[in-house]
């Protein structure tokens, strides 16, 4: 598709393609990021030496990735990264995305564990559960690297991808592949300080309602539940925590922001009350249970 085109010609045709599928600005913020991460190539770059030629791998991959994009697919999996809490993760179609509301859940478990004034011998220990990419445990144990970690995924592929974010990231994480809905396999867990998660809540009926890069290439199984168990996942939790989360310990969840008070109430039950809390748009996207 390009060959014998300058780098400027190359770069003007991506930014009309993309145009295609996305806004002027949006196509532009794409371009400029596969441009960097294929070739090392800014926009400055292209003013400077507007007639280069790039080599043939790099003229393959960028006619790859175009292609890619222009499937749909998302930028994050044509790159194979993302960027969550200043780091940089590798992600592909087993793992989320992770997405700022995500950030902003993790803020929330990192002040409060800051807060915590632990005994001599105590030692703050954290369940991550549904893991996915690890960007939840990871952000959190690189933060307080004195925190117990622990993160569960029932998929052994998004697993391999969240050890090797660990390990990128040089933090020491305990890793379980675990279907977390199997109760009877919640013996092989121990109990935690703080239980936190970004689980499946959008029902399967709403599918045709998103678009076409999250439908088409995110795992469905980390993002949609029954239409008739929506809160299927916030239930299992609830009840895991009653004889899991030690006492004074907390629980921080992403939720559906049409359901925030729904939600809420499966938590408000017993002895816990639970706040919602909303996320930088003012939506209800999380809630802290304590």
């Amino acid at each position: 598709m390009f060959v014998l085109m300058t780098i400027k010609e190359i770069y003007s045709k991506y930014l009309q393609d993309l145009q295609a599928l996305y806004s002027a600005n949006e196509a532009s913020i794409i371009t400029d990021l596969v441009f960097v991460a294929t070739a090392g190539i800014q926009r400055a770059d292209l003013v400077k030496n507007p007639t280069l030629i790039p080599a043939d791998e790099i003229i393959n991959t960028l006619n790859f990735r175009l292609d890619e994009l222009l499937r749909h697919k998302p930028l994050q999996y044509v790159l194979g990264e993302a960027w969550f809490y200043n780091m940089r993760l590798i992600v592909n179609e087993h793992t989320l995305i992770p997405r700022p509301e995500t950030e902003e859940l993790v803020k929330l478990v990192i002040d409060e564990c800051q807060q915590k004034v632990a005994g001599e011998n105590d030692v703050v220990k954290i369940l991550d559960i549904g893991t996915g990419s690890g960007c939840i445990a990871i952000a959190i144990k690189k933060n307080l690297p004195a925190m117990n970690m622990t993160a569960i995924d029932l998929s052994s592929e998004a697993l391999l991808i969240s050890k090797e974010n660990a390990a990128a990231q040089n933090v020491q994480i305990d890793f379980l592949q675990l279907d977390f809905l199997d109760e009877l396999q919640w013996k092989n867990l121990g109990t935690f300080s703080v239980i936190v998660s970004n689980p499946p809540y959008i029902p399967v009926s709403e599918k045709e309602k998103l678009d076409k890069n999250v439908t088409d290439f995110e795992p469905s199984t980390a993002l949609f539940v029954p239409d008739q168990s929506p809160f299927l996942f916030y239930e299992k939790i609830a009840a895991f925590a009653k004889d899991h989360l030690l006492p004074g310990g907390k629980i921080f969840l992403e939720i559906n922001e049409e359901f925030g008070k729904e939600t809420a109430a499966i938590f408000s039950n017993g002895n816990w009350i639970a706040e919602i809390k909303k996320d930088m748009f003012g939506k209800e996207r999380m809630i802290v249970v304590g």
